[in-house]
């Protein structure tokens, strides 16, 4: 009679985060002010520095009303630059004081050198040759005076770790730049550096960071935004 026999039924198992490990949602900020040529953004250290939008403004709204409807997030961090400061304000609202707030520079954007204070959007568009290179290469550092993939990299694991020494057992809520989110997928998956560049604005992003073990478990959610969240939902004002 095989051993199997009688045994209680065993149904697979849903995931459960490590003892230890910290989540992090990561979302994008909200759309940015439009860039207007010959009149570039303020800098930030040498970086631009626009801030939210008209629709930006109302995609952090959606977003907070998302965050805080879910709940458990135990910190939230910000970037140096203001779009993401700005995105994370509704969410802190809705909380209203009741989670810790700290900003992780080494989480902001790549620098973008001479392309930076909006030209990089429009040097995009148009297809220059270098931004095809850049692509085709996934190398930020063809732009000129733009900081290397490999010290970006460097950077946000070490604002990442930084970040997981301080929460083990925690969820923070990131509000951080699509270049950052995409290389933090990037290294978790081990996968092409440009391979997840592409999240949208105001979109949730989800990773457990476990020590040297990084586990995606979402990427480019933006169903808070597709249905349309205010800030009257689930009863919010």
């Amino acid at each position: 009679m095989s051993d199997q026999q009688g045994a209680a039924p065993v149904r697979q198992i849903r995931y459960r985060r490590p003892p230890g490990a910290t989540e992090f949602v990561l979302v994008r900020h909200g759309e940015s002010a439009a860039a207007v040529p010959g009149t570039p953004f303020d800098l930030v250290d040498g970086q631009g520095d626009p801030p939210l939008g008209e629709e930006g403004q109302v995609q952090a709204e959606q977003v907070g009303v998302r965050l805080y409807t879910e709940g458990g997030i135990d910190a939230v961090y910000v970037t140096t630059l203001r779009r993401t400061a700005e995105t994370a304000q509704p969410f802190l609202r809705l909380c209203n004081g009741s989670v810790l707030v700290a900003v992780e520079p080494d989480l902001r954007e790549v620098h973008l050198g001479e392309w930076e204070g909006g030209i990089f959007r429009s040097k995009v568009i148009e297809a220059d040759p270098v931004a095809v290179q850049m692509i085709q290469e996934e190398r930020w550092d063809v732009i000129p005076g733009a900081e290397t993939t490999d010290a970006f990299s460097s950077r946000v694991r070490a604002g990442i770790e930084r970040i997981a020494a301080a929460h083990p057992d925690e969820r923070v809520a990131v509000f951080t730049h699509g270049g950052v989110i995409g290389c933090i997928l990037a290294e978790a998956c081990g996968s092409r550096r440009f391979a997840f560049n592409n999240a949208d604005n105001g979109s949730i992003s989800h990773v457990v960071v476990a020590g040297d073990q990084w586990t995606v478990r979402r990427f480019n959610d933006t169903s808070h935004l597709e249905a349309g969240f205010s800030t009257t939902a689930s009863g919010l004002t």
